[in-house]
């Protein structure tokens, strides 16, 4: 028999809301079974909301998330969705190098400011 889980399980293992699964549930990237107003979460939903809190940890949108998942072929490999998740690294890395050059240079305006600040202030002691 396969595993199965409640909502709250899930919850609890990811340590995230049910909140959170049932959004993720709306936005069509989970399907759990239904036994009436319970529902009941597989292993296979399990891994998807592992991918989708690691691509969030890592920046990528809800959208990004649920198009590496789809791109998964359990019967065909997963090469397109490792193509397509290598090239969303590098351009998540690309992101994140300006962001860390726009960081730099804002520091830079920030300590040119305070010097002439600094420089404002002794010159109005005096």
């Amino acid at each position: 028999m396969s595993t199965t889980y409640s909502i709250s399980d899930l919850a609890r293992e990811l340590d995230i809301t049910t909140r959170a699964i049932r959004f993720y549930e709306e936005q069509a990237m989970l399907n759990p079974e239904r036994r009436g107003q319970e529902r009941i979460y597989s292993a296979k939903d399990k891994v998807t909301l592992k991918l989708i809190l690691r691509g969030k940890r890592i920046g990528f949108s809800l959208a990004e998330c649920k198009e590496l998942i789809e791109l998964y072929d359990p019967g065909h490999g997963n090469r397109k969705q490792l193509e397509t998740f290598m090239h969303k690294i590098a351009e998540r890395r690309a992101q994140l190098e300006q962001q860390l050059l726009d960081i730099q240079q804002m520091q830079l305006e920030l300590d040119t400011a305070e010097e002439r600040c600094l420089a404002a202030l002794v010159t109005a002691q005096a």
